[in-house]
């Protein structure tokens, strides 16, 4: 008998639960976007993806937005400070604990070289991998996918990437979308400090 009330209380406390919206989600379906522009696929370790990045990373004429679990590449690192030099603006998102743990992270030498970089700590994992190009231009590009930007990702891991150019209203959702998470960001300097 004990088990049928319990059994009762968990199923009350169940139907609550599920008859009240998340509060972080919002439950109308997302945009659909039409399909405009072209789609690059690529896929590791056959496909050379850091080579596709650092092509749409070179052809950066005015914002770099990089969202990034882990970011381990040098060859990477190096571009985005590279196109900083050029006069690009560049921005970088990552998650904290991974920043934190990464003896081989590139976050701080971003930060150190000037780059305004923002560490994601609301989240358990801050997983986005995305880097977004001119993003408020109609040629600019979304990089983005399951491909960590580390070099076990480009040469160990089964990975993939999807390059999306000329398509407005994919670069401002995802634009968008960043611009909502580095709201909710928190400093380089003031997010290491924190321990």
């Amino acid at each position: 008998m004990r088990g049928r009330i319990v059994s009762a209380a968990v199923l009350a406390g169940l139907t609550f639960l599920l008859a009240q919206p998340a509060p972080a989600f919002d439950p109308r379906p997302a945009a659909a976007h039409a399909s405009l522009g072209t789609a690059e696929v690529l896929f590791s370790p056959h496909d050379d993806i850091e080579a596709a990045i650092l092509r749409a990373l070179r052809g950066a004429r005015r914002t770099v937005h990089v969202q990034a679990y882990l970011l381990t590449s040098r060859t990477l690192g190096a571009a985005l400070i590279e196109a900083q030099a050029r006069g690009i603006r560049v921005e970088v998102l990552a998650d904290r604990e991974q920043t934190a743990r990464g003896e081989n992270s590139q976050i701080p030498l971003l930060a150190k070289a000037g780059i305004p970089v923002a560490l994601e700590v609301r989240y358990a994992a801050a997983h986005n991998k995305i880097i977004l190009v001119d993003a408020a231009d109609a040629g600019g590009a979304v990089v983005t996918g399951s491909y960590n930007f580390t070099w076990s990702a480009r040469m160990r891991n089964a990975e993939n990437v999807v390059i999306l150019r000329g398509n407005p209203p994919v670069l401002r959702a995802y634009l968008d979308n960043w611009k909502r998470h580095r709201a909710e960001a928190v400093p380089y300097a003031e997010a290491m400090l924190v321990d």
